[in-house]
């Protein structure tokens, strides 16, 4: 979008004579609302990802027309061009209204259509888009073959559009509340391939009857000869308390308020070793006594769940994209690469803020740099050939962020993968233990956010409330790990013997703390803390 076509784009007021239902194949038109309006909007949005970066341009890459009789909306498939020499593609559905009353902020461009004066807007603010779509969805043809590829699930016989309202605020994605029964979600940045969590939505619900991921519903996919875009996901809404993350929050809190309500000596309280597999009945009296016995028969539900999803994702022997493999060498130069990649992007963002620390978090940064060596090689220790495990498909980005709790039980959700991850790299298959590490973290997180944020409420130092804390994470462990491994291994998913699986949670979480060290250096560098001291309790642990 060079100056020198400046003066073949139309100007403000913007005017066409060209109709609505081809205003798209004016060119006029299009590179006017690509470089001087669409520019200004996106970066403005929510779900935009590159905030960080200096957008150049935006392209056209498709679009293609979601009509129905004289009703037509456009959606856009979007190149988005930085400085820095990378790129992201971004969905927006658009359509165009003359209502004067529209909300300014959600208007995109004002110009008049063949004299008609109105607005651009994305479609999604307008509940006739909304009740299109999901008529397109359930009354889709089986087996399509049209670019713009509508799918209802077999399952899914609510067919009648009663209402919709959005989900609430999120980040990268929109979600549409359809009836109170069902999600739409448009996925904003999108992809060549179909996305993580159409696949595995599709395939746990509808293929194999896994019954605690809210159920897959229909979905729409752009499919040309070279891509197969996944833009938007119909669920089942789950009715639910909230997320995992707040369950355990209170509950944690809870149990540090029992410290002093039921005068508890922390120095005696006893320790378990870590990854060690426990029943409830391995649980202590004391531990029990303090903790209470609710949590760990919660843990152990969630492990069952967690146990249940990598059984069924790791029972299928068709479809080659979900067929269990072996450990092998281009496995181990995959991980390695990036691995090491992530590791030194880590050491040079904590170098460059280290006058943002203080206190422990300084300290463990400087420790983190002084033993960089020793864990980069921990890192580069991954030998696949003694390694007798099954890798699968997995949730990949599995936190109690991803978990809803409902009633006594829990529900999965939200297989896009790591963020930061490309398309391809989130579809490898992997230990489905790299999921239990990514809850362990969380169940790390989980305490040592309780102390940061509520320290001062309970008469203990920092110190103690720290040993408390890592002594009620083991047990969390390893009650979780008693349920999971049992269930795992009686499905016959092989997860290796028992030094071969406390490896691999090491080498996970030890990956997943370095990490999170990026968000937390990035974002609040005092909570850098806690994958800090993930990591280096992990490196202290004796091999």
């Amino acid at each position: 979008m060079g100056k020198a076509k400046k003066d073949t784009i139309a100007q403000p007021p913007y005017t066409f004579d060209t109709p609505w239902e081809s205003l798209m194949e004016d060119e006029r038109f299009t590179k006017a609302f690509l470089s001087d309006v669409l520019e200004n909007y996106i970066v403005k949005q929510r779900w935009y990802g590159g905030k960080s970066s200096k957008l150049k341009y935006i392209e056209l890459q498709k679009y293609f027309r979601i009509q129905q009789n004289e009703e037509v909306y456009y959606g856009l498939l979007l190149e988005v061009n930085f400085e820095e020499a990378f790129f992201q593609h971004y969905f927006l559905p658009i359509a165009f209204i003359s209502d004067g009353s529209f909300d300014e902020k959600e208007r995109i461009l004002p110009l008049s259509i063949k004299n008609q004066e109105g607005f651009i807007v994305d479609a999604l603010n307008l509940e006739a888009f909304r009740k299109l779509v999901f008529e397109r969805i359930v009354n889709s043809v089986p087996n399509d073959t049209t670019k713009v590829r509508y799918h209802k699930s077999v399952n899914f016989h609510d067919t009648e559009y009663v209402s919709s309202r959005f989900m609430g605020m999120e980040q990268s994605n929109t979600s549409i509340i359809i009836n109170d029964k069902s999600v739409i979600k448009f996925f904003r940045r999108i992809y060549s391939d179909k996305n993580p969590d159409y696949e595995m939505s599709c395939f746990l619900s509808e293929h194999k009857g896994y019954k605690n991921t809210p159920a897959y519903q229909g979905s729409i996919n752009v499919v040309e000869d070279d891509f197969n875009i996944t833009v938007a996901l119909m669920q089942e809404l789950v009715p639910n308390q909230g997320d995992a993350w707040d369950y355990m929050l209170k509950e944690v809190k809870k149990i540090y308020g029992n410290l002093e309500y039921k005068n508890i000596n922390i120095t005696n309280l006893p320790e378990v070793p870590i990854f060690a597999s426990l029943a409830i009945n391995d649980v202590p009296h004391q531990i029990i006594d303090w903790a209470g016995l609710n949590i760990f028969l919660k843990l152990q539900v969630l492990a069952k769940r967690t146990a249940e999803m990598h059984i069924a994702l790791g029972s299928e022997f068709g479809d080659t994209a979900f067929t269990p493999t072996h450990f092998n060498g281009d496995y181990e130069v995959w991980l390695k690469n990036r691995l090491l990649y992530q590791f030194q992007n880590r050491l040079n963002i904590v170098e460059n803020n280290m006058h943002r620390l203080k206190g422990l978090s300084l300290d463990l940064g400087k420790e983190f740099l002084e033993r960089k060596n020793e864990i980069r090689k921990r890192f580069v220790n991954f030998d696949w050939t003694k390694l007798k495990g099954e890798r699968i498909r997995i949730h990949g980005d599995y936190h109690l962020g991803q978990i809803l709790v409902k009633d006594d039980d829990f529900y999965l959700l939200d297989f896009e993968g790591e963020p930061e991850s490309t398309i391809r790299d989130r579809k490898v298959k992997q230990p489905p233990l790299k999921d239990v590490a990514g809850i362990f973290r969380s169940f790390h997180y989980a305490i040592y956010s309780t102390i940061f944020s509520h320290g001062e409420e309970f008469p203990y130092s920092q110190e103690e409330l720290i040993k408390a804390g890592e002594i009620l994470y083991r047990y969390f462990i390893g009650v979780f790990m008693g349920s999971y491994v049992g269930l795992v291994r009686e499905h016959n998913l092989n997860i290796g013997y028992s030094q071969e699986r406390i490896f691999i949670l090491k080498y996970c979480m030890l990956e997943k703390a370095v990490y999170e060290l990026g968000y937390e250096m990035n974002s609040r560098p005092q909570w850098a803390v806690i994958p800090l001291q993930g990591i280096l309790s992990i490196i202290n642990e004796s091999n």
